[in-house]
């Protein structure tokens, strides 16, 4: 995989936002796979930027969902649907009709997982789907030992998810819930152009482990390494525990520029 050592989160949202804007421009009508969270933040906030600027075409973009809580109803203020309705949809000025994602407060959860499975293999799949990982390596809502090859179902959350998601719940974890939709690895590979972006030292060891470490189920995000288009994008406290850090930073840096991410 390649990886990007930037200096900073904003700097790391740009160059994330720009490969969206150029991938718009040849395929307007690209699926972008989204995540939630803090870490994506600002990109999103580049690329609306761009919009803004003409830099960028999002009117006949499709945004898919990578995950959602379960039991939560789709107007929930933490429902992802609803976050990424405030942090993409309308900042970008793309219309509902264009989201896809699982329905969460489905009655039979595993037909619900079974339709988002369809619904991304009829709109075409996931041209570039935007990760972040988690403080154990979790991508998506796929936790360690997670299988390489599953798909869209119904996961638990670890107690340390909770936690770390906590905070978007007034701090209380009792009011984060315990179960969500997620992508699978499997699907998450299935996207044509995978993109990490890690910020922040706590994440260094998981993106060492993803990076560096054997590809295993006990980190989920190694599983990038299998994917033939991966860019793993990390500020300088991210990288803080590569070995190869140095390397990356010279590939990147003779790399030629027509070529991207």
């Amino acid at each position: 995989m390649e990886v990007v050592i930037v200096p900073d989160a904003r700097a790391g949202g740009e160059l994330i936002a720009g490969a969206m804007a150029s991938l718009l421009r040849g395929r307007p009508d690209a699926v972008l796979g989204v995540a939630t969270g803090s870490t994506p933040l600002p990109v999103y906030r580049a690329l609306a930027g761009l919009v803004r600027a003409g830099e960028a075409d999002v009117s006949r973009a499709r945004i898919a969902q990578l995950d959602e809580y379960v039991g939560l109803p789709a107007g929930h203020p933490e429902s992802y649907r609803s976050v990424l309705r405030r942090e993409v949809l309308e900042p970008l000025g793309i219309e509902e009709d264009a989201f896809l994602g699982p329905d969460g407060a489905a009655a039979d959860l595993p037909a619900a997982c079974a339709a988002y499975e369809r619904a991304l293999a009829e709109a075409g799949g996931v041209d570039l789907q935007l990760l972040g990982i988690g403080t154990d390596g979790h991508i998506g809502f796929n936790e360690p030992c997670s299988s390489l090859a599953s798909r869209t179902r119904l996961k638990t959350l670890t107690e340390q998810t909770r936690k770390d998601n906590a905070r978007f719940f007034g701090g209380d974890v009792e009011q984060v819930p315990r179960h969500v939709i997620t992508q699978g690895i499997g699907t998450i590979l299935d996207a044509r152009h995978l993109v990490l972006l890690a910020t922040g030292e706590g994440k260094a060891e998981a993106v060492a482990a993803a990076v560096e470490g054997p590809v295993a189920a006990v980190c989920p995000a190694s599983a990038l390494q299998l994917h033939p288009h991966a860019t793993v994008v990390v500020d300088e406290a991210a990288a803080s525990r590569l070995r190869l850090a140095d390397y990356f930073r010279h590939t990147w840096q003779h790399k030629p520029s027509w070529q991207g991410i």
